[in-house]
């Protein structure tokens, strides 16, 4: 996939949960290290992100960090820097906050280490690196349907408007689409944001306030392998996938 001239180059790579609900594979190993199709869901990410033209991806570990440091130290495409969590586990804001002077002062791809999709004709990442404008945008998610997208049986989290903004679910209510733990931020996203531990959907939330979070709904389909049980249900879909 050749990627967008004005495509990021560099990429956050969250790794560093605790990945319980994967329990007991992660009792010996952190969640990104668990196969789905016979290759380690961070490779699955790190793979697509050089596919998209990524060059440099922060990778952040705490839980088993030694084990994902030695997985990817080999690897050059992309070149991965480590943000080092060990003594303190810092949350999805706060982890990107840490790593920020590694990312640069331009857009940045924002992945989950655990998200994991089958594209339809045209990569995600190349539909959001399209689409991103930093002038009306802190953040672009690719939002996959709440219902239909394998593994995931939630409420969803976010409705959105006919111009791509963003509102969150309110507590009894029902969103038609979730976060596919993919997105560009912008680092003005973080400006003024906690120190220490914290959510990024803290920052999402003011974000939307303002009218700067959009979202772009995923082509083709999303697997939430969040359980040891999910794991078989993305297998058969990849299998499909390429089959078909």
């Amino acid at each position: 996939m050749n990627s967008a001239p004005d495509a990021p180059k560099r990429a956050m790579v969250l790794a560093a949960g605790l990945g319980t609900r994967m329990h007991p594979l992660t009792d010996r190993m952190p969640k990104p290290l668990v196969a789905v199709a016979g290759k380690p869901l961070i490779d699955h990410v790190l793979d697509r992100l050089a596919q998209g033209g990524v060059e440099c991806a922060v990778v952040n570990v705490h839980h088993f960090a030694e084990q994902i440091e030695k997985h990817v130290a080999s690897r050059t495409k992309p070149k991965i820097v480590i943000s080092d969590e060990r003594g303190s586990l810092l949350g999805t804001g706060g982890g990107v906050v840490k790593a920020l002077s590694h990312l640069g002062d331009a857009p940045f791809f924002h992945i989950n280490s655990d998200t994991i999709w089958i594209d339809s004709v045209k990569p995600n990442l190349a539909r959001l690196a399209a689409v991103f404008d930093a002038v009306a945008m802190d953040a672009l998610l690719l939002l996959a349907p709440s219902t239909g997208s394998i593994g995931y049986a939630g409420r969803g989290d976010y409705a959105m408007a006919a111009d791509g903004r963003l509102r969150r679910r309110a507590e009894r209510e029902v969103a038609p689409f979730v976060f596919a733990g993919a997105a560009i931020l912008s680092p003005a996203l973080f400006v003024g944001a906690p120190t220490g531990e914290f959510r990024l959907t803290q920052l999402f939330d003011r974000a939307a306030a303002a009218g700067r979070l959009h979202g772009l709904r995923l082509e083709g389909l999303w697997m939430h392998v969040g359980t040891p049980e999910a794991i078989t249900e993305a297998e058969q879909a990849i299998v499909r996938a390429s089959t078909g």
